[in-house]
C-alpha cells in the first residue's frame, strides 16, 4: 500500500486546512487509517482515525469538535478537515493504514506511512 498525503500549508489561527490521503496498491476497504502529527521534538502523536469497514472513527482530545476524519470510497481517499486551527496543531501530518479491525491510536500498530505534510498555523 503506498500513501500520498497532500493539503498541508501555511494559515492564520482560526483558519482551515483540508489534508488528503490517497491509496494506490491496494483499497482501504479491510484497513484503518489513521492521521497522526509530530511537531519538532515531539513524539508523533494520535489525530484520528478512520475505520473503514463499519465507518466508527475516533479523535484526540485536543481535535474534538474542530476535526472531521471522512472517506471517499470510489476514490480509495481519506481527508482530515481541520477546522478553527490553533498554532499548536503546527506539525507534520502524516496518513497511515493498517489491516486492523479495531481504531488503533498506537503509531506502532501502522504498518504503511504517508510522506507528511506540513501544517503551520500562525499566531
Amino acid at each position: 500500500v503506498q500513501l500520498q498525503a497532500s493539503g498541508g500549508g501555511l494559515v492564520q489561527a482560526g483558519g482551515s486546512l483540508r489534508l488528503s490521503c490517497a491509496a494506490s496498491g491496494h483499497t482501504f476497504s479491510r484497513y484503518v487509517t489513521g492521521w497522526f502529527r509530530q511537531a519538532p521534538g515531539k513524539e508523533r502523536e494520535f489525530v484520528a482515525v478512520l475505520n473503514w469497514s463499519y465507518g466508527t472513527t475516533s479523535y484526540a482530545d485536543s481535535v474534538k469538535g474542530r476535526f472531521t476524519i471522512s472517506r471517499d470510497n470510489a476514490k480509495n481517499t481519506v481527508y482530515l478537515q481541520m477546522n478553527s486551527l490553533k498554532p499548536e496543531d503546527t506539525a507534520v501530518y502524516y496518513c497511515a493504514a493498517a489491516s486492523l479491525y479495531y481504531t488503533a491510536t498506537d503509531p506502532g500498530k501502522y504498518d504503511y506511512w504517508g510522506q507528511g505534510t506540513q501544517v503551520t498555523v500562525s499566531s
